[in-house]
């Protein structure tokens, strides 16, 4: 009963914040500004909702969907093909240049920030598309550190199986390895969307002006474009965040089931 009271409490003090930020997104400016924070809306409106498209919201949106999905498609074709080279394929120097790649993780991705902006200004490639994707398109060494150490998993014998049918390397990974790495695929995808949907650092840095706008810069010049009409505010937030939270409702078993595998291995 301790443990379980202690995990309410625990559960309260996580949700409260987005339970909070739900009822504001839902309350009129004027209520907001003469009642309590807590109070609940009286009546409930969709204003605040209806009021993100007259502030461009909507191609915000729309700009971070499409940068999304192709940091998606990118980094996880890339990770895929970099991680099974490192766990199945022989060449010399291999474990040296993987930890080499993984020590990478120990920089800060904002001492990398000055450097990428002057190597898009160079190229042409600022407050452009292109400028959001490229920098994050080719994989991480997260992703092929988590991909690497599933795939050794893989049996031998399976992949050893496939050669002597006549199958190639690309064919192995696209009829063997892939399917029997579906939950840590679905994972990785999950881990990406999150990561890439919620970027603010780099967006703000290499995009100026509305056209190439992401949510979060854009859920940050709510707060000065309209004087921080917080009501505004929340609502955006709630837009920002309610996509991630289906995404994983549908894939919440492949997520389990992928921490369960690997924590295993």
């Amino acid at each position: 009963m301790l443990v379980y009271a202690g995990l309410l409490v625990g559960a309260l003090l996580t949700l409260a914040p987005f339970a909070l930020g739900l009822l504001t997104s839902f309350t009129s400016a004027h209520q907001f500004a003469t009642g309590t924070p807590l109070a609940w809306p009286r009546p409930p409106t969709l204003a605040n909702y209806a009021d993100l498209g007259g502030a461009g919201f909507g191609r915000a949106l729309a700009v971070t969907t499409l940068m999304t999905a192709v940091i998606l498609l990118g980094q996880v074709s890339s990770s895929v093909l970099a991680a099974y080279a490192f766990a199945r394929l022989r060449f010399p120097g291999r474990d040296a240049l993987f930890w080499l790649y993984l020590a990478t993780l120990m920089v800060p991705g904002s001492v990398t920030v000055v450097p990428l902006y002057l190597m898009m200004a160079q190229l042409g490639l600022r407050n452009t598309f292109w400028a959001l994707v490229l920098p994050f398109v080719f994989g991480s060494p997260y992703a092929i550190f988590l991909l690497r150490q599933y795939f050794r998993a893989i049996p031998d014998d399976l992949i050893n199986a496939a050669y002597l049918d006549g199958a190639n390397t690309l064919d192995v990974i696209v009829h063997v390895v892939l399917p029997a790495s579906r939950p840590v695929l679905v994972t990785l995808m999950l881990i990406t969307v999150v990561s890439q949907w919620h970027h603010f650092m780099w967006p703000l840095v290499i995009t100026s002006g509305a056209k190439w706008q992401v949510l979060t810069v854009a859920t940050a010049a709510l707060q000065s474009r309209y004087n921080a009409q917080w009501t505004l505010v929340m609502a955006a937030t709630v837009v920002a965040i309610v996509p991630l939270l289906v995404l994983f409702v549908i894939f919440q078993r492949h997520i389990v089931r992928s921490i369960v595998v690997t924590g295993l291995k």
